[in-house]
């Protein structure tokens, strides 16, 4: 059966559709007010622009930080189907308060607003994994996880795209922008009204509200499945040099390439396309078992087309007037576009390849009566390591390191963690033994 079967079924199409409403909102809102703050902004309370938009990252992810082990107890105490309703209703009186917000220009107000979408999607985050285990079968996780994952980054594509075209209209912007976000919640709380019940795990759990006790009570449960443990560990790596790769995109087409914002927008799309075609080809490779040698293989990919970034160097510059850059036709033009272009696609195709096998199996085997609180430990990981990486980044860029260098950078270091982890837990490696073995006697 083709994995773009499930999206015909009742058990299945609904989740994905609410994950993929979820999703557009969130970069669809993010990238709207960034574009607003760096544009229409000349300070917001007495903090300039480019350290806003800095600053909005971080708010946006401070919720994981305070939120997610508690939503996890709450995902494992109570049946997710109502948790996904109230949740998504939820989103839709933030998208109301978003209105108001753009409507006026409040930016600290819409800041606010960015808070609580930080909240929706810590709440949302493990329930929405945790739900899909007792949705599909064990044979069906690899092609529920590879749709995921490939609706995810479409998603954020899209939603990033319609942000920023809605918000840079010259009239009425605030307004569609407004009436935008406020269809997309409406649509995720309709698809998530369609999602088949399912029974609570574990209804004895006493729910804790201070972030600290949960997020060690977690951490500590996630260590007793070395295999998750490190699985964990592995999906946040992805989202550290995801996060890395993204925010170097407009840096290395203004500095490096001469290259507009169409330029960066079109990185983002292959990025994103790359992601998806790798996620719904690991079933294509796998079949419906969880095949860890794909993490093997993306990791080498990863790093193998991350590197060749560096030695792709500096293209020759097709002469510009000062001040301009380039669109897609002059950058064309250049010799070395393709190549480029062909490296962030593969990188990313590779990037699919790992990140499926790995949430398939911290949810395949995860105890379920704990999943959704491991899940958020996931994410608390996540957006630690996605914080590390912003400050690393301005680390590396204080000092001077170009983008090629740190497209190098990036590349060892992710030799070095994936090495780290595959020592720590062998099953990486001997199913990648297993894969080559196979395919000699094959051949």
């Amino acid at each position: 059966m083709s994995q773009f079967q499930l999206l015909k079924k009742k058990k299945f199409y609904p989740i994905f559709w609410t994950m993929f409403s979820g999703a557009f909102n969130d970069n669809f809102f993010k990238n709207a007010l960034i574009i607003l703050i760096n544009y229409k902004a000349q300070q917001v309370m007495g903090i300039a622009p480019a350290q806003m938009v800095a600053l909005a990252g971080g708010i946006f992810i401070l919720p994981f930080f305070l939120f997610s082990a508690t939503s996890g107890q709450i995902a494992d105490k109570f049946e997710k189907t109502k948790i996904i309703s109230v949740i998504k209703f939820v989103e839709i009186l933030i998208m109301c308060l978003a209105f108001a917000g753009f409507f006026y220009e409040q930016f600290v107000f819409l800041l606010a607003v960015l808070f609580l979408m930080g909240t929706h999607s810590a709440f949302f985050g493990p329930v929405k994994y945790s739900i899909l285990p007792q949705h599909l079968k064990d044979d069906e996780m690899m092609a529920g996880n590879a749709l995921v994952e490939a609706g995810t980054f479409l998603a954020i594509l899209l939603g990033t795209i319609c942000g920023g075209i809605l918000i840079n209209l010259e009239s009425n912007a605030s307004l569609y922008v407004s009436i935008g976000l406020l269809l997309v919640a409406l649509l995720g709380f309709w698809m998530s009204r369609k999602i088949s019940t399912t029974p609570a795990v574990d209804s004895t759990i006493k729910i804790e509200w201070n972030p600290v006790t949960p997020t060690y009570k977690v951490y500590q449960l996630a260590k007793k499945n070395t295999s998750v443990f490190f699985s964990i560990y592995a999906i946040s790596w992805f989202w550290f040099f995801g996060a890395v790769i993204l925010s170097l995109f407009p840096i290395y087409c203004k500095d490096i390439l001469n290259a507009g914002p169409p330029i960066v927008t079109f990185f983002l799309a292959l990025f994103s396309v790359g992601i998806g075609v790798g996620s719904l080809l690991c079933e294509r490779i796998a079949g419906k078992k969880v095949d860890l040698s794909l993490v093997v293989l993306g990791t080498l990919g990863m790093s193998f087309f991350t590197a060749e970034l560096y030695f792709t160097g500096v293209p020759h510059q097709v002469s510009t007037a000062v001040g301009t850059f380039l669109g897609f036709e002059a950058f064309f033009l250049q010799e070395s576009s393709y190549r480029i272009s062909f490296d962030l696609f593969m990188m990313s195709v590779f990037s699919g390849f790992f990140i499926v096998p790995l949430y398939t199996l911290m949810q395949v085997r995860t105890n379920p009566a704990i999943r959704s609180r491991i899940i958020a430990a996931n994410n608390v990981l996540n957006a630690l390591f996605m914080v590390v990486a912003a400050v690393g980044l301005m680390q590396l860029l204080k000092h001077q390191l170009n983008v090629p260098q740190i497209f190098l950078t990036i590349s060892i270091l992710n030799i070095i963690f994936m090495a780290f982890i595959f020592a720590k837990e062998p099953e990486f490696l001997m199913s990648g033994r297993a894969r080559l073995k196979a395919l000699f006697l094959r051949a």
